[in-house]
């Protein structure tokens, strides 16, 4: 599903692809008089789970969200710690915290750039109650060794599987096994709903407490009577979201077999002596949400920030995702300090993601590495060792 468009056009990061009868549908949806939680969210959900391997599945209105009841219905709460990394994005702690909870971070392996499942072991304690693997940029975290170790310890797992709708691992889509699984379907997601994502569950009695959750608690008796049990949150999602999901999830496999094609183009074309690091290579499991490189610091006479603003200049852009969070002040005020996880400390400092979505071009690409290798093998960027 290529756009065709002028090669000086400015390329970003990101762009959704969202096709003419999605756009009717949505307005269908607009003019059928109910907009929100209704009998979209009801199809979306249903289609979800056929993706899903048929387990429960609820729509609500951001992966933020779902991370949130995923610890709900886990029980997360004050005096609980919760294992996770500091390579992602901070809402993946952020919820954590907001559950009373700690979190307590665990260094990335350095070549995959995903939580180190070897330290994990060492990080539990008797107040560990659960931990939440992400899947930085689509590429999977190992679920054989994650739920291995879970087992041996008793431990609740959340995949933060917010990057990685569409990804598989031993040929099985993340989120049709394994315990609660969160996704997200904001607007730079690989399947959108402009916000929103969903919570997989494992049991209609989770999807139930799910449901409460997410809309205040209510419960709906016979003869219209109502009854709260649960202090509820307003986390429903929308018809007219849930009508744009529906279209999205109809070219999910062309989507990313699109995405991949375009990862080879750049494990093709960008030169692997210039200072960065390319992202892990992939055996057909990833997503290729992100195609994200590490620039080398030690080997560069200039910073990242010149060499976004270099790409801009040259009509292109790129985003950082994503720091490190836990140098957040957010985070040092509970202790944690620069030189506790080198490793999420060295990918926060140097990553970039370049353009990556199903309606670039493969001259798109071409145009990017072509940037690429001028801004970094100038005399001006280049430091000569």
């Amino acid at each position: 599903m290529q756009q065709d468009k002028p090669v000086d056009e400015f390329l970003p990061f990101t762009r959704p692809t969202i096709d003419e009868d999605t756009i009717q549908g949505v307005v269908d949806v607009l003019r059928s008089g109910w907009i929100t939680s209704g009998p979209q969210v009801r199809r979306f959900e249903a289609m979800l789970s056929d993706f899903c391997g048929g387990r429960p599945v609820r729509a609500l209105s951001s992966g933020t969200g779902a991370l949130e009841l995923g610890l709900q219905i886990l029980g997360v709460g004050p005096g609980d710690e919760v294992i996770t990394t500091p390579l992602t994005w901070v809402a993946t702690a952020n919820v954590i915290v907001r559950a009373g909870a700690k979190p307590v971070f665990v260094d990335v392996d350095p070549a995959t750039r995903l939580i180190d499942l070897d330290r994990v072991e060492a990080a539990i304690t008797d107040r560990t109650r659960a931990v939440v693997p992400v899947d930085l940029a689509g590429c999977p975290v190992d679920r054989d060794r994650l739920y291995t170790l879970a087992r041996r310890r008793g431990l609740r797992v959340l995949e933060d599987a917010a990057q990685s709708f569409g990804t598989t691992w031993d040929g099985r889509r993340i989120g049709s096994f394994g315990d609660l699984v969160c996704f997200s379907f904001h607007a730079n997601k690989n399947v959108t709903t402009a916000e929103g994502g969903c919570l997989v569950l494992n049991d209609e009695d989770e999807a139930r407490r799910c449901e409460l959750w997410r809309l205040q608690g209510v419960e709906r008796l016979p003869g219209g009577e109502q009854e709260v049990t649960v202090p509820g949150a307003k986390l429903n999602m929308t018809d007219i979201a849930a009508r744009i999901g529906i279209g999205q999830l109809a070219h999910v496999d062309e989507f990313t077999q699109r995405r991949r094609a375009l990862a080879a183009r750049y494990f093709a074309r960008l030169d692997p002596d210039l200072p960065l690091d390319l992202p892990p290579r992939d055996d057909g499991r990833t997503n290729w949400h992100m195609f994200q490189i590490v620039l080398d610091p030690d080997r560069m006479n200039i910073s990242r920030g010149e060499f976004l603003e270099a790409l801009n200049v040259r009509g292109i852009g790129a985003g950082v995702h994503y720091p490190a969070l836990h140098l957040f002040r957010l985070y040092r005020d509970m202790g944690y300090r620069e030189g506790d996880f080198p490793h999420a400390e060295r990918v926060g400092r140097g990553i970039v993601t370049l353009p990556l979505f199903p309606g670039m071009r493969d001259e798109d690409v071409d145009r990017v590495c072509d940037a690429v290798h001028d801004i970094l093998r100038s005399e001006s960027a280049l430091r000569h060792r």
